[in-house]
């Protein structure tokens, strides 16, 4: 089975802010190719776990309307430990934020279209 994840621990969770820790294990299929001398996780992948995450813990996101204020920072590596931010602002808006030993590494906002809209 391919591993497009990695091990998450949830630290704090309510309403409107999860804080998630995630163990990036150097097996996760993201990290092939992407470089084979110095593997990275893309920034692609980093929004990916951050929609999939957000829709896990805040149930009435459907889909992702727009992505602002993007921002990369630090690379991340294998067998970094990480720590997720999320929270929900309003009722359709999340900010998400990566920290390495409380270092940000990449953070952003999503716009989202709630589940039963049309």
């Amino acid at each position: 089975m391919t591993n497009l994840f990695p091990t998450v621990q949830v630290l704090q969770h309510s309403d409107h802010k999860v804080e998630l820790q995630l163990g990036i294990n150097p097996e996760i299929a993201y990290f092939d190719g992407h470089f084979p001398q110095a593997p990275v996780l893309a920034g692609v992948t980093q929004l990916h776990w951050v929609v999939e995450y957000c829709k896990q813990h805040f149930s009435q996101l459907a889909e992702v309307v727009s992505v602002e204020v993007l921002k990369f920072q630090v690379m991340i590596r294998p067998h970094d430990s990480l720590t997720l931010l999320l929270e929900l602002n309003g009722e359709s808006t999340t900010q998400f934020s990566y920290f390495k030993q409380q270092q940000k590494v990449a953070s952003g906002r999503l716009k989202w279209a709630l589940k039963g809209d049309a």
